[in-house]
């Protein structure tokens, strides 16, 4: 799915970036929300400042607050299948944070884009932390491209 065909024109973007400094597996969105964040974008959830499982329903309110009218684009690391890793999937609808950990958190965003940084279905915390570093900031890195294009797209448009 396109990024750009997803967001409506004119609206204020705030992305809200999941995951914490602490597991290599799960820190996709600060590394991406750090990068976004370096580039002048709104950004909830970085190195600094992450957006994680304790926080997440706090900040999000207060972020819904700050920011009324702002269009969410949710993003996060996520577990799949053995041939899936190192996909992003952008899906129309919130992101459901936890998911693979067994967590009710609250859904987040209007779209998200998820990164699959290792194989699911079995210890899932151990399989986080031991997902290789580069694997996430590879798929950060692409994800900040991703945004950053999109949003120099919507601007022209």
């Amino acid at each position: 799915m396109n990024l750009s065909e997803l967001i409506p024109n004119g609206r204020e973007i705030l992305f809200a970036c999941i995951g914490t400094d602490r597991s290599t597996g799960d820190c996709v969105g600060p590394l991406t929300g750090t990068w976004l964040e370096e580039k002048g974008y709104t950004v909830i959830g970085t190195l600094d400042n992450p957006l994680h499982a304790v926080n997440l329903g706090e900040r999000m309110s207060l972020a819904k607050q700050m920011y009324p009218q702002h269009f969410i684009v949710a993003i996060d690391a996520c577990l799949g299948k053995l041939e899936s890793i190192g996909n992003i999937i952008i899906e129309d609808g919130p992101l459901f944070p936890g998911k693979a950990v067994k967590k009710d958190l609250p859904a987040v965003g209007d779209i998200s884009i998820k990164a699959i940084v290792n194989i699911g279905g079995y210890q899932e915390y151990t399989v986080l932390q031991n997902t290789r570093l580069n694997v996430s900031w590879k798929l950060a890195q692409e994800i900040t491209r991703l945004c950053e294009m999109t949003m120099k797209q919507l601007v022209s448009n």
